[in-house]
């Protein structure tokens, strides 16, 4: 049985940092594409990194480039989310997301199998 459980999240300043954990069980997580979507209230899901299984490169939707950072510990099964220089436009529910076994990319929501029960974060400004 696959299961994501996402931790860290919280009220921070406009400015401040918040780094985000996922731990997944079930699969061979080194070969999994991990992913991290959020989504503030009214809008859609969106997404926001994924770092690949293998090789582990990353990518980064614009409004987060340059400030969020995506990184994955496969000793612990572990993809996490740094957040750096946050801004009230990042508040939202945040959610991990497995993917395939596979060493592409991927950034539609429709191509992730697994989903975390998310972690609220909020930034005031």
């Amino acid at each position: 049985q696959v299961q994501l459980v996402e931790s860290g999240g919280g009220l921070v300043q406009a400015g401040g940092s918040l780094r985000l954990s996922c731990v997944a069980s079930g699969r061979t997580f080194s070969r999994s594409v991990m992913g991290w979507f959020r989504q503030a209230p009214g809008k859609e899901r969106e997404f926001a990194a994924a770092i690949s299984g293998y090789a582990g490169n990353t990518y980064y939707a614009d409004s987060v480039k340059g400030r969020f950072t995506i990184s994955r510990d496969n000793a612990k099964n572990t993809v996490y989310l740094q957040m750096n220089s946050l801004k009230p436009e990042d508040t939202a529910l945040y959610y991990c997301a497995e993917g395939p076994y596979s060493g592409l990319i991927y950034y539609n929501p429709r191509q992730y199998d697994y989903w975390g029960q998310g972690t609220q974060v909020t930034v005031s400004s």
